[in-house]
């Protein structure tokens, strides 16, 4: 396992990288040897932020945390990542390494015993609208004027469909697809 481990207004310590390369590490037994793991430690209005993504083929897991402590940021987004492995270990079982559903222990957190039996998210309403074509500055507008939680619109300058959203420290973010 590959992993990259980066500060973001903040100087990362040698102990620090340690310590987030050994926790990260029991995570191993799920993925594949050469599963690129990226870890970015950070401060936030004197918050600490871990996010850990892990990318492989067309899957991403990804998990963040923000605790008063930056080791139990790093405990608290391992145990968000183990269970969502568990709890979608059936569609992973075939990316992830096949023996690593094998033991019925877990490296973080509680047993996820019944977790299999949690209701599933289901899509209960469907929505069309057209999309015209308009600038960034055009869709910021639009969004605002909306009040949604995101804003789906055709980018006037590449035609793609692109996505903004209000990220969680209060800017907007913007999804561009990349198609393979």
């Amino acid at each position: 396992m590959k992993m990259n481990i980066i500060g973001k207004n903040m100087e990362v310590s040698d102990y620090l990288k340690g310590v987030v390369e050994k926790k990260v590490s029991k995570l191993a037994r799920y993925l594949r040897p050469e599963t690129e793991v990226n870890a970015v430690l950070s401060m936030l209005r004197g918050r600490h932020v871990v996010e850990v993504t892990i990318p492989f083929g067309d899957i991403v897991l990804r998990g963040e945390e923000t605790t008063g402590d930056m080791y139990a940021s790093v405990d608290n987004v391992l145990k968000k990542l183990e269970k969502q492995i568990i709890k979608h270990r059936t569609r992973l079982g075939r990316k992830f390494r096949e023996e690593a559903f094998t033991k019925e222990t877990t490296e973080y957190g509680e047993e996820y015993k019944n977790i299999e039996s949690e209701a599933q998210p289901r899509v209960v309403r469907t929505k069309r609208f057209a999309i015209k074509p308009m600038t960034l500055d055009e869709a910021v507008m639009q969004y605002e004027l909306l009040g949604h939680s995101f804003f789906v619109f055709r980018n006037a300058g590449t035609g793609e469909v692109n996505v903004l959203y209000r990220r969680e420290d209060g800017e907007l973010g913007l999804i561009e697809p990349e198609i393979d």
